[in-house]
């Protein structure tokens, strides 16, 4: 199966993604062999390593200008090389593109001190970030905050809690988001400010830890009386009270990499299902040749590419700046939803051999589960979409 046919892709891109894949079978396959086979997560120094050395290459936020350490790629190559990331099957190639722990679209709005002090070393892969948003009382209703920053002379005065922070354990900045008392009477829920704050910086601390079903560690964060300069704001003086604005501004594109690398883990999932079914015989025949067999596959074939295609389509639209919130939103829904039945029913074909523990699909079930919730839940979509629509 072909991942895309060239008559979709554009001039280059077909060399793109095939010297990233050559770069995930060279270098990354031999390293992720070496890891236990039951390990879920690689070991934070390794996944240091491969995002340094994907910079190097070019491949690690690539879609940052060239004079920041980027490749000043288009949008759709980067969904082009989430989608190939996913499609490898590799554990280690998700890390070679910037993630949860790489630039924040956030820090696209920084001061040039912030850009120099902060972006400069995240798109080189020379050090991670965390965002902090979900406060216990607040999931899909994000803003709705109580960790507060108050002004005081020169400076920020921040105290909260945050949860479920993840990569917290490893970040050299965390870009926490609070409500800000803007005065006139507004009230310290009236608009959200965020801030990037050194991890190190006193009366900021790591708090309980969570171990999500795929592995992946999770944190919270306590900030008790953290002061930080008014230079710490995201966007300056014109970031006060506009970070829900920025982060509208970066959901498009995030929503639309979750979308590429779920179309892309579906793919490696479908595969796994054909590869098996061709193979394993059972009541004196190949299972592929059983109707029920062929109707999990034919099924997931039919959803990843069309989720493909839709994805695809969303992210020109990114880069012709003609992008709309409904169009993300309608990717990730399709792209989310579709990778947990394309697992499942390749699962399902597969019976107790990809269900036992080391197995990939294994690991895959547990793992894609999270993409229906991170970026916003699949009924978030849904309410976007349907708004959209003029139904809310």
């Amino acid at each position: 199966m072909n991942s895309f046919p060239s008559a979709v892709l554009e001039d280059g891109h077909r060399e793109l993604v095939d010297a990233f894949e050559s770069f995930i079978r060279r270098e990354l396959v031999p390293l992720a062999a070496e890891l236990p086979e039951t390990a879920d997560q690689p070991p934070a120094e390794l996944r240091a390593y491969v995002r340094k050395r994907s910079a190097v290459l070019g491949f690690y936020a690539g879609d940052y200008p060239e004079e920041l350490g980027g490749s000043g790629m288009p949008f759709t190559a980067v969904v082009l090389l989430h989608h190939a990331a996913g499609r490898s099957g590799c554990p280690l190639a998700p890390y070679a593109l910037a993630g949860s722990d790489g630039p924040s679209p956030l820090l696209r709005h920084g001061t040039p001190e912030q850009v120099e002090r902060y972006l400069v070393p995240l798109v080189r892969g020379e050090a991670a970030r965390c965002l902090a948003l979900t406060e216990p009382q607040a999931g899909s209703d994000a803003f709705r905050l109580t960790t507060t920053a108050v002004r005081d002379g020169e400076e920020w005065v921040i105290n909260g809690r945050k949860t479920f922070v993840s990569n917290a354990d490893r970040a050299d900045v965390a870009l926490v988001v609070t409500a800000t008392d803007l005065g006139d009477g507004a009230g310290p829920t009236a608009g959200a400010t965020a801030f990037a704050i050194p991890m190190d910086q006193p009366g900021l601390r790591i708090g309980q830890r969570y171990e999500g079903m795929s592995g992946e560690p999770l944190f919270e964060l306590t900030l008790d009386g953290v002061r930080v300069p008014a230079g710490a704001v995201v966007g300056g003086a014109e970031g006060v009270g506009a970070a829900t604005a920025l982060a509208m501004d970066s959901l498009s594109r995030g929503r639309l990499v979750v979308a590429a690398m779920c179309n892309g883990v579906a793919e490696y999932a479908l595969r796994l299902g054909v590869e098996y079914a061709r193979e394993r015989e059972a009541f004196g025949a190949r299972i592929g040749s059983y109707q029920h067999v062929q109707e999990h596959l034919v099924s997931t074939r039919a959803e990843v590419e069309a989720s493909k295609l839709l994805t695809l389509a969303c992210a020109r639209l990114v880069d012709e700046g003609t992008e709309a919130p409904e169009n993300a939103a309608l990717a990730k829904l399709t792209a989310s939803e579709t990778a947990v039945r394309a697992v499942d029913r390749s699962l399902q074909v597969h019976g107790a051999t990809g269900w036992v523990r080391g197995h990939p699909l294994e690991f895959l079930y547990r793992y894609v589960r999270m993409m229906t919730i991170i970026e916003g839940t699949s009924e978030v979509q849904k309410v976007i979409i349907a708004r959209a629509m003029g139904l809310g």
